[in-house]
């Protein structure tokens, strides 16, 4: 038996980090997550090589959920991704979705049982995420938005929506700088400083503002981490309709149209780096 789940990444419309309310919309970058039945065991490969251990936890949370021994049965999973690794673009949210929703489908219909709810899957790979420490927060802002697409704001806290809906089919831009950072690894301290600057932007996307509320959070953040703010300013002064850090970084993203898409990835060629074309998803986590 083999099934594929493809779960997309998301950019950051509020860090979430500084006062445990974020928000986040899907991209059109995603990871597929295939999985096939064993005869035991949990085998885990992904096209980066990057390590599994996110993957083996996921898969072992769903199994210790359906009382499922390894060693009488298993699965091997791989995965491939257009998602850029470490970058603020929730590839360890997708990830982690796509992992256990697919293992989730794939022993449901072996055993006959229910697969995980839609939250019981966000959940799940939520705390296999924290487990695995490649999140600070659970990222519930970057989960939900990796699994049902659109644009939401969230309690991370509580684990709870503030607000989820479609986003507008806009094109984006990114710029992925020649380095990486891990969110597990940033200095949370540092980030709680700018909490009340964070929570005017916060103002902003709870009243839909959302492109005020990334060009402001993108500043604050990217000035807090140490990243050059510039690349935010360069796309907004080429006519780029919002433009701002996602997560931790180190990837800056634009919302453009058609008048400004051209110009905002010139601007971003003087960078070391590459810039990536994608678009809004809204179609969020799902079999293939």
């Amino acid at each position: 038996m083999k099934n594929t789940v493809r779960s997309p990444g998301s950019a950051t419309i509020i860090n979430a980090i500084a006062t445990g309310f974020g928000s986040a919309f899907g991209i059109a970058l995603d990871i597929e997550c295939e999985a096939k039945t064993t005869s035991c065991d949990i085998e885990c490969f992904n096209d980066v090589g990057a390590d599994t251990t996110l993957m083996e936890l996921c898969v072992s949370r769903v199994f210790n959920h359906y009382n499922i021994d390894k060693d009488e049965f298993g699965v091997s999973l791989k995965t491939k991704s257009s998602l850029p690794m470490a970058s603020g673009l929730s590839s360890s949210s997708a990830s982690s979705n796509a992992i256990v929703k697919v293992t989730s489908e794939i022993v449901a219909e072996e055993f006959n049982l229910k697969p995980l709810t839609d939250l019981e899957v966000v959940n799940m790979a939520i705390d296999a995420s924290l487990e695995a420490g490649v999140t600070i927060t659970g990222s519930f802002d970057d989960a939900t938005a990796s699994y049902f697409g659109g644009v939401v704001i969230t309690d991370n806290k509580k684990r709870e929506f503030i607000l989820r809906q479609k986003m507008k089919d806009y094109k984006i831009l990114i710029y992925m700088p020649n380095f990486h950072s891990q969110s597990g690894q940033s200095d949370v301290e540092r980030m709680k400083v700018l909490a009340p600057l964070v929570e005017t932007a916060y103002d902003f996307a709870c009243k839909k503002d959302f492109f005020k509320a990334i060009n402001l959070n993108g500043l604050i953040y990217s000035s807090t981490l140490g990243f050059n703010s510039s690349i935010a300013v360069d796309a907004l002064q080429a006519g780029a309709l919002a433009s701002g850090l996602s997560g931790t970084g180190s990837a800056f993203f634009a919302i453009v149209d058609d008048n400004s898409v051209d110009e905002v990835h010139d601007c971003w060629m003087k960078y070391d780096g590459q810039v990536i074309s994608t678009q809004v998803d809204n179609r969020g986590c799902r079999l293939l």
